[in-house]
């Protein structure tokens, strides 16, 4: 079976993106292969977002080997994700397949992030059984 790539885009790939990258290798790998990526990098994952994901799943990002990265150093994609366009909405060269419109809790309260991160568990969920029932 080739499983479909997606990619979760934001501008910085610090925060949003890199939560649905490793809740989508967390939670749906079977069904597709996760990556993000921005327009823009930071020099780190945002830590409260490496903090909390440690808290909820035991998933820790950086040791996992996610970084903030650019669109041109992942491999093209089948599907193209937009977090939200609060921040500015990135251009990719195409366009997106979806927009989860997520808000960027950047520098918010925990309860802030769990929010965006219980909602991109859910979006996450949601996509893994649209492309299962595709097959």
């Amino acid at each position: 079976m080739n499983k479909k790539k997606v990619a979760f885009i934001c501008v910085h790939n610090s925060c949003r993106s890199q939560i649905a990258e490793a809740l989508g290798k967390h939670l749906a790998s079977d069904i597709f292969e996760s990556y993000s990526a921005g327009t823009e990098t930071k020099s780190q994952i945002n830590q409260d977002a490496v903090r909390i994901m440690k808290e909820i799943y035991g998933i820790d990002m950086e040791a996992n080997g996610q970084y903030s990265k650019l669109i041109a150093d992942i491999p093209d994609v089948d599907i193209a994700i937009s977090m939200g366009c609060n921040v500015g909405c990135p251009f990719i060269g195409r366009a997106f397949d979806d927009n989860w419109g997520l808000d960027d809790p950047t520098g918010k309260s925990d309860d802030d992030f769990k929010t965006v991160i219980q909602r991109i568990e859910e979006n996450i969920i949601e996509l893994k059984k649209r492309l299962s029932e595709n097959k």
